[in-house]
């Protein structure tokens, strides 16, 4: 009898511990999107009223070699393009992944965005941007940048801002959203995960991304 209360009361504590660690597990990804959401709510503007600034920095989100950009990114490009066309900033950073020789992101940002009028003199490459903690990190370490806008959609948007500002950076954001996207719902629940992982890295760990030597926009 008193074997198996005890064995009883093991079982319950095992199951009450399960429950609490898998709220834990679901929970606090939600917590913290749900507060950098709401901190990203405070620098978040449209193109009519975003304040100015010296840079905008423009994530990769994707290309086929030899087809183009994806819709993700080509509407990426296209906001940080109205921004440099209507003032509000005067170069743009393009920041993704150039891992191998035969994918090159940003040269693929820079190709799109002097189509739609931007000077290539006023286009910058950062060809080391794998990951969006690793683009805001050499905003600043590689580039010299102080502030920034932001543009990419607004499922990523909250977590780029997180990044950005917590490694110093004076960054807000824009939403590049023009269209509809396919997949969206999956890109929102993945931020939940990547968000959770944001925090570590900006707050905690502070890993330093592939570096290089000093490529100030402005001497």
């Amino acid at each position: 009898m008193s074997e198996g209360w005890t064995r009883s009361k093991g079982c319950r504590r095992w199951a009450i511990a399960a429950v609490l660690g898998f709220a834990l597990l679901v929970g606090l990804p939600v917590l913290l999107r749900l507060i950098s959401d709401r901190r990203a709510r405070q620098r978040t503007y449209m193109l009519d009223d975003v304040p100015p600034r010296s840079v905008a920095i423009i994530f990769g989100a994707g290309y086929w070699p030899g087809y183009g950009l994806s819709a993700v990114l080509e509407d990426r490009v296209a906001t940080g393009v109205a921004l440099y066309q209507q003032g509000s900033v005067k170069k743009l950073l393009m920041t993704g992944d150039n891992r191998t020789e035969d994918y090159n992101e940003p040269a693929a940002m820079r190709e799109r965005a002097i189509e739609l009028g931007v000077p290539a003199e006023d286009i910058v490459l950062d060809y080391a941007g794998r990951r969006t903690y690793d683009s805001c990190y050499r905003a600043g370490a590689i580039f010299r940048l102080e502030d920034a806008i932001l543009v990419t959609q607004a499922y990523h948007l909250d977590r780029a801002l997180l990044t950005a500002n917590g490694l110093g950076l004076d960054a807000v954001g824009v939403p590049a959203d023009r269209r509809d996207y396919r997949y969206i719902r999956n890109y929102w629940l993945r931020e939940l995960a990547a968000t959770t992982v944001a925090y570590w890295q900006v707050f905690i760990t502070r890993p330093k991304p592939v570096l290089g030597e000093p490529l100030p926009i402005w001497p």
